[in-house]
């Protein structure tokens, strides 16, 4: 490890390119007393070249040659997460990780994203901190088995998606000239139109609308667990509910909560807000209620 141009940069040749993570370079002081020496560090990636499965034997020896050498390395909390779930999927890792497929996960990342949003809405910072994490769980998951087919990698997901804040924001990286909120969100549409534009058209008027409700998932598991617990009378309008319930049908079903979320966008109500928070007040009730 050498100082390059007149000693403020160093260079990291001297690790063989064994750690395949992005590391933090601080040269050791001449005397050993771990200082930095003038202040100079440099961030830079080594490419893994260890047989597969033995990233981290390879790893643990370019530590090893980064103290000889005299400079310390430190990973970034990312890194450590993606090296974390690179072992749990290895051969010799967790069964249940190696298990799991992009499909079995599906439900987690429902669910996982329903319990973050519960920390929102109140405001719970802790706690969302942790559920934050679960999130990038379930993401850094399916990022890990996309890589191992070959597909993409954590690294791919996050350059395309600053990719497309700096396309997507050029009053900020760019020339463009904004004044307000509106303004950018029009111009973030054209933008996105304009990408779409090159892509192979997609089939359906509403192709782009999400597939998945969690706030109704949560209603109906909430249902699920009343009725388990025999707590359904006096906490609902339970004679109002069987009413509904009797002879319905899908098709009904589903025009009743179609209208529902009509009325809601011409009042200006997020339906999946309203929802889950009303939930969330029966949740305590029921909790109350309990005690």
């Amino acid at each position: 490890c050498q100082p390059k141009n007149g000693g403020g940069h160093w260079g990291y040749s001297g690790l063989g390119g064994r750690l395949g993570k992005r590391v933090r370079l601080i040269p050791r002081s001449p005397g050993g007393t771990g200082q930095l020496a003038g202040g100079a560090e440099l961030v830079g990636r080594f490419l893994p070249t260890g047989p597969a499965g033995k990233e981290g034997i390879f790893a643990s020896r370019a530590v090893r040659w980064a103290e000889r050498l005299g400079v310390r390395i430190f990973m970034s909390a990312i890194d450590d997460l993606k090296e974390t779930m690179a072992r749990l999927r290895s051969p010799n890792g967790c069964p249940w990780d190696l298990e799991q497929t992009h499909r079995s996960l599906a439900r987690c990342l429902v669910e996982e994203t329903a319990e973050l949003l519960e920390t929102i809405d109140r405001m719970d910072m802790p706690h969302m901190r942790e559920e934050l994490g679960d999130v990038l769980l379930q993401i850094i998951f399916h990022a890990q088995m996309a890589d191992e087919a070959g597909h993409f990698s954590f690294d791919d997901v996050a350059a395309e998606i600053n990719q497309k804040l700096l396309r997507r924001h050029p009053h900020v990286f760019g020339n463009v000239s904004l004044s307000d909120s509106e303004a950018v969100l029009k111009q973030w549409d054209e933008i996105k139109a304009e990408e779409k534009s090159n892509r192979p058209p997609a089939v359906g008027l509403f192709k782009d609308l999400p597939p998945a409700l969690p706030a109704l998932i949560y209603a109906w598991d909430f249902v699920k667990q009343l009725q388990k617990k025999e707590m359904l009378d006096g906490l609902v309008k339970v004679e109002k509910m069987r009413s509904l319930a009797e002879g319905l049908s899908e098709e009904q079903a589903g025009e009743m909560l179609f209208e529902v979320a009509a009325a809601c966008r011409l009042a200006g109500i997020d339906p999946e807000s309203a929802l889950r928070r009303h939930v969330g007040r029966l949740v305590s009730e029921a909790e109350k209620a309990a005690e």
